[in-house]
């Protein structure tokens, strides 16, 4: 991972630094099963790519996802030229763990 890159499973933390870059949660149109308000967990940026399809969701449904799936995010405050950052991913807690 690149310096400055950080990672996070606290739900404010993470609302807090998607909200400053005007995010919002949403999930791939299609992707949740039976009974689940929420499938593959994405956020959607203004100017975001719009393929695959995205449905908003709400932030309970994102963090009820989010801890089900066992998930934290990989995320950058600043760009290496100083500039704010979007880059974001999520992954797997225990996969994650045993890579540091």
């Amino acid at each position: 991972m690149s310096h400055g890159t950080k990672r996070t499973a606290d739900h404010d933390e993470i609302r807090k630094w998607v909200e400053a870059r005007g995010g919002k949660p949403v999930s791939i149109e299609g992707s949740e099963r039976r009974g689940e308000d929420a499938g593959l967990l994405r956020i959607d940026f203004p100017g975001g790519a719009s393929d695959p399809p995205l449905e908003p969701i709400s932030w309970d449904a994102f963090f009820k996802k989010f801890d089900e799936a066992g998930l934290e995010m990989i995320y950058q405050d600043q760009k290496e030229s100083g500039g704010k950052s979007y880059f974001c991913k999520f992954v797997n807690r225990e996969t994650s763990a045993s890579s540091r």
